[in-house]
């Protein structure tokens, strides 16, 4: 994970101002996804390794976060886009929230996206994110290619991750 840590050296340079998703730009790292399961809202048990071969985008938010709050349209826009080019974002719940919470936020923004609950902090422990949102980006060989730390634009997620999906 050295690299995923030296990653956010650089990230105090950007603007990561909330809101401003068009001047929050990822940083590209190389370094393998790490282990990951947890629950959806179904309840059935979901892992990022049933992923692989697809490029997944790694999204933890959480309900109470504006920044978040900001990006779900264009996280499902792109998502519904791109999801025949094996392409799928994971949302984690990582605010700690209860599950009808969770579920009424799902259904206020529409989102059809996978989404998990990490009520024990897992996705922390594995990829140590600094704050909300944070998203990372996992290439179709398990390897995580680019962090972001805010709420990303319909217009990054097409610069960045579109060409991952043509490899």
């Amino acid at each position: 994970m050295i690299l995923g840590v030296a990653a956010w050296i650089l990230l105090p340079s950007l603007n990561l101002t909330a809101g401003k998703t068009s001047t929050v730009l990822p940083v590209a790292v190389n370094y393998d996804a790490p282990q990951l399961s947890l629950s959806d809202l179904q309840g059935k048990e979901a892992s990022l390794a049933d992923f692989r071969g697809q490029v997944v985008l790694v999204n933890n938010w959480a309900t109470w976060c504006p920044p978040c709050q900001v990006e779900m349209p264009d996280l499902e826009s792109y998502y519904q886009k791109h999801q025949a080019e094996d392409f799928t974002v994971v949302g984690i719940e990582a605010g700690g929230e209860a599950h009808d919470e969770v579920a009424g936020f799902v259904k206020n923004y529409g989102l059809t996206f996978p989404v998990w609950l990490d009520p024990h902090d897992q996705a922390y422990a594995a990829f140590h994110y600094p704050g909300l949102p944070t998203s990372y980006v996992i290439d179709r060989q398990g390897k995580v290619r680019f962090v972001w730390m805010g709420a990303i634009s319909r217009e990054a997620l097409e610069k960045y991750i579109t060409p991952l999906l043509e490899d």
